[in-house]
């Protein structure tokens, strides 16, 4: 090899080199503007649509929270749709959700529609009943406007393993709803108050979110769960239809010309919150959930 070709050659991978960082510069800066002028394949216009989605048990809100705010911010959104398929969950983060659905409404700047799916039902409806207009399907499962605090007794069982639990407490009330001692009559008093008292917000929020006295919902908050055919007669969702039927309304009340683009943005799960509420674990985090950790809920099971 000659002195004169390891220079040339020196001079040619650095030729390389520099194309590739020139391509990958020139690709960041193409994807960059692709990000910025399209979305979903579809040229960014006015005339978006956001969907929110609320799947599964209700553990959390902030997630959807966020969602909700940022569609509510986003200048090219004209309005949302909060699709829901939820058989409720925990009272918190379902008051949470209720009232950043109820903002958006009070602030009348855009419109948002609900659309139950298979199950909106507690909590799943309590979230639904603070928007605009809601939309069911015939045979959507819904309503079940009630609170439940479940409890699980395993004294017999830890007296037959020979374990003798001790509790030091500051309080009479400290450990109500033990499940290793028979609940007194007074405590069940306590805690139905507490139940009691959930329920009222529960049917005062709806009386709220679908402007009728809470006189109306009284009768029809006993718990019990509603076709979205038997909702309708009781004015507890206002049209029959799927998504795309609320799409299509939202888009008219909205002014949009011609078909909406829809933008939904994928909700990022944790594995351990997926590993909860996937279909092999359902019936675990139920019993967790309101057995373990013994709190009121807004949540229809066919355990109930």
């Amino acid at each position: 090899m000659s002195s004169y070709d390891v220079p040339k050659r020196k001079r040619s991978f650095g030729k390389i080199i520099l194309l590739i960082f020139t391509g990958v510069f020139l690709l960041i800066i193409l994807s960059s503007i692709i990000s910025a002028f399209f979305s979903d394949g579809l040229i960014e216009s006015d005339n978006q649509i956001a969907v929110v989605e609320v799947q599964g048990m209700i553990t959390r809100s902030r997630e959807i929270v966020q969602q909700l705010r940022k569609f509510q911010r986003a200048p090219h959104v004209r309005g949302i749709i909060l699709r829901i398929d939820s058989p409720g969950g925990a009272v918190g983060p379902s008051q949470e959700i209720y009232n950043a659905v109820m903002k958006i409404k009070e602030d009348g700047e855009k419109k948002i529609f609900a659309s139950l799916g298979t199950v909106a039902a507690s909590g799943g409806y309590y979230i639904a009943s603070a928007t605009n207009e809601i939309f069911a399907n015939p045979g959507t499962l819904t309503g079940s406007i009630g609170v439940i605090m479940a409890f699980s007794n395993i004294q017999d069982l830890i007296s037959k393993i020979g374990v003798k639990p001790e509790v030091i407490k500051s309080g009479k009330f400290k450990d109500a709803g033990s499940p290793v001692r028979p609940i007194s009559d007074e405590e069940r008093k306590l805690l139905q108050n507490l139940v009691d008292d959930v329920h009222r917000q529960f049917i005062e929020d709806v009386a709220k979110g679908r402007n009728i006295s809470t006189e109306k919902i009284e009768p029809l908050a006993d718990g019990r769960v509603f076709t979205g055919r038997q909702a309708l007669e009781f004015n507890l969702v206002d049209q029959l239809g799927g998504l795309q039927d609320a799409i299509d309304s939202l888009a008219v009340q909205a002014n949009i010309n011609g078909s909406p683009q829809i933008v939904q943005e994928e909700e990022k799960v944790p594995f351990l919150d997926w590993l909860l509420q996937s279909s092999l674990s359902k019936n675990l985090t139920q019993t967790f959930s309101s057995h373990v950790y013994p709190a009121p809920q807004f949540l229809w099971t066919l355990n109930n």
